[in-house]
C-alpha cells in the first residue's frame, strides 16, 4: 500500500476522473469505490442543493471513500459586445434545434457556495481544477480530515499546489479528455503529454502524484506507476459503462473514435477542453466566444437539445486521445479487469530472481 492509498483508504491505485456535465453519476462513482478504486463525481455545474443530494446518493450506494470535484475558477462575466457576438455565433445552431436566440444563465453554485456543503457533509476527498482554492478552504479541509487533490498541467502549477499544502497532485497530461486544468483561464494550455509531465512533477514535489491523461487499461496504469505516480486517474475509460450518464449519441461517437479523433476546443465552454471533433468544433473554430462560464451557458441548452435529438454533431464529446480503447462493461468489472491487467504487466516487467 502506497502512502497515497493509505491516506485515501482505498485498495487499488485507480481513481475515477470527475466528469461534470452528465457522465458523472452517483452510480458510477459508487461502483468504482465498491470495486476497490476511488470513485469521483464532477459537481462543478450543480446548484448548491443538488451537490448535497449527490453526496447523499453516493453514500446510499457505498460506505467507501469517494471524491467530489469542484472548479477553483468561477470564471468572469462577458463584456456586452463580446456577449452579443458570442450569442450571434451560436444562434443558428440554437434555431435549428428550436431554441430561442439567447440562453438563460446557468444555475450553478460558485466554489464559495458549494464548498460549505462538502464541509458539512465531511466528504472523504475534495478535488479541484482550474487553480487553487482560497487558503481558508484548504485549512478547513485539513481541520476536518478531508483529503485534498489539486490538478496541475505543468511543473509550476504542481509546485504552487504543494506550496498551498494540498495532500496530493493530479498531474494532468494533454492526452486527457475534458477540460485542461490550466490555472490561467486566458492562457493556452501547456499541452505537455502525460508520459513527459508525470515524472517531471514527481521529481519536483514531495507530495504523492496521480497520473491522468490517456490512461485506459492496465498498461497505462502500470506505466503511470513506473513513472513515479502512486495512482492513475481514468475518465474516458468509463464513459461506455452502463452506470455512466453518457448520452446515447455521445456513446455512438465514442464507439467510432480513432487515435486522431480529438481536438482541443473552447467552443462549448470558453475553457480549453479535449473532445471528439464534430461539426460544432469545426465550424466554431475562430468564431467569437464568450469567456467561461458564459460560453458554457450559451451552449448548455443546445447540447441538451442535441442529446435529445440524437445529434452528436452539436455535443461536447469530451474524450482523451485513447478513446478507441474504451470498453462497454459495468464499472466494477472494468476496475477488476484493469487491475488484473496492471498486475500482469508489472509481473512481466519484474526481473527474474
Amino acid at each position: 500500500m502506497s502512502e497515497l492509498l493509505q491516506k485515501l483508504g482505498v485498495e487499488h491505485p485507480l481513481i475515477l476522473a470527475p466528469m461534470a456535465g452528465g457522465p458523472s453519476t452517483p452510480r458510477l462513482a459508487a461502483a468504482v469505490s465498491e470495486a476497490g478504486g476511488l470513485g469521483s463525481y464532477g459537481a462543478a455545474y450543480l446548484p448548491r442543493g443538488k451537490v448535497r443530494d449527490v453526496i447523499h446518493e453516493i453514500r446510499a450506494l457505498t460506505s467507501r471513500p469517494f471524491v467530489i470535484n469542484l472548479f477553483a475558477d468561477d470564471g468572469v462575466a462577458a463584456e456586452p459586445v463580446v456577449l452579443q457576438e458570442a450569442q450571434a455565433a451560436v444562434a443558428k445552431y440554437r434555431e435549428a434545434l428550436g431554441l430561442p436566440p439567447s440562453a438563460p444563465p446557468a444555475e450553478t453554485a460558485t466554489l464559495a457556495e458549494a464548498f460549505p456543503v462538502l464541509l458539512e457533509e465531511r466528504v472523504p476527498v475534495f478535488s479541484f481544477t482550474f487553480g487553487i482554492p482560497a487558503g481558508a478552504i484548504l485549512d478547513a479541509c485539513r481541520s476536518n480530515g478531508i483529503v485534498t487533490m489539486g490538478t496541475a498541467t505543468s511543473v509550476a502549477e504542481a509546485r504552487a499546489l504543494e506550496a498551498a499544502g494540498v495532500d496530493c497532485i493530479c498531474a494532468q497530461g494533454a492526452d486527457a479528455g475534458g477540460h485542461q486544468g490550466t490555472f490561467d483561464r486566458n492562457a493556452e494550455p501547456p499541452l505537455v503529454g502525460t508520459m513527459a509531465l508525470v515524472p517531471q512533477i514527481v521529481d519536483a514535489v514531495r507530495v504523492p502524484v496521480v497520473a491522468a491523461g490517456g490512461i485506459m487499461d492496465g498498461r497505462g496504469v502500470a506505466a503511470a506507476l513506473a513513472l513515479g505516480a502512486q495512482a492513475a486517474s481514468l475518465g474516458t475509460a468509463f464513459l461506455l459503462c452502463p452506470e455512466a450518464g453518457t448520452s446515447a449519441p455521445y456513446r455512438t461517437a465514442l464507439r467510432q473514435a480513432r487515435d486522431d479523433s480529438t481536438v482541443i476546443t473552447r467552443a462549448f465552454s470558453g475553457r480549453a477542453a479535449r473532445g471528439l471533433a464534430n461539426r460544432f468544433t469545426r465550424e466554431m473554430s475562430g468564431a467569437p466566444l464568450a469567456p467561461y462560464p458564459v460560453q458554457n451557458s450559451l451552449t448548455r441548452e443546445m447540447r441538451a437539445a442535441a442529446a435529445r435529438a440524437g445529434d452528436h454533431e452539436l455535443l461536447s464529446l469530451w474524450a482523451g486521445q485513447a478513446a478507441s480503447l474504451a470498453r462497454e462493461i459495468p464499472a466494477g468489472e472494468l476496475v477488476a479487469q484493469i487491475m488484473h491487467e496492471t498486475a500482469k504487466v508489472l509481473l512481466q516487467l519484474k526481473p527474474e530472481a
